[in-house]
Formats: structure tokens, sequence, C-alpha cells
């Protein structure tokens, strides 16, 4: 279940500020139970990834680490094509530092 929140999140599927379904909600359509939902968004919210708030319910609050990696790679990838580097060339050089 956290997984795929986790996915949604760092895909940017589910954005920053963007709130999620209750508890309730995610637990009546998935048809599982509340409490599989909670350890989920706890999982979740311990990874600093949601914010949980009473009578606010469940915020994204940052993309995390995938996200994130994503975003600096999207703009490698436009920095070396705007410097005319090709695809294999970029390649080589982010495995000289991996």
């Amino acid at each position: 279940m956290a997984i795929g929140c986790h996915r949604a999140i760092a895909n940017g599927k589910a954005g920053i500020g963007e709130r999620l379904p209750t508890a309730r909600e995610l637990a009546d359509s998935l048809e599982v139970n509340m409490h599989t939902v909670l350890r989920a968004y706890g999982e979740l919210r311990d990874e600093g990834l949601i914010e949980m708030r009473q009578g606010r319910g469940v915020t994204v609050l940052s993309g995390g680490k995938l996200a994130e990696l994503r975003q600096r790679a999207e703009a490698l990838a436009v920095l070396a094509r705007r410097n005319g580097l090709s695809r294999t060339e970029l390649q080589k050089l982010v495995e000289e530092y991996f």
C-alpha cells in the first residue's frame, strides 16, 4: 500500500501540496481495513513524504529522493544537450562518478 503511494509521489502523480484521500476513503476504495491505510500513511509520514493533520487530511510534503533525482537527471540531460553531448557521452560522464 505505502509502495503505491510512495511511487505516485516519486513519479509526480501526487504533487507537493496535493491532498490525498482520507484513510477511510482510501480504505473504502481499495476495500481494505482502514488500519492498513493508517499504517501505510504512517510510514509515508515517517519518511517525511506526507503530513497527516486531524481535520485537515493528508497532504504531500515532498516528492522524496527518487523525485529529486529525477528532477536533477532531467536538468542534467537538458544541460548536456545544450552543450552538444550525446547520450553515450553523458552516460560515460555519469559512470565516472557512480
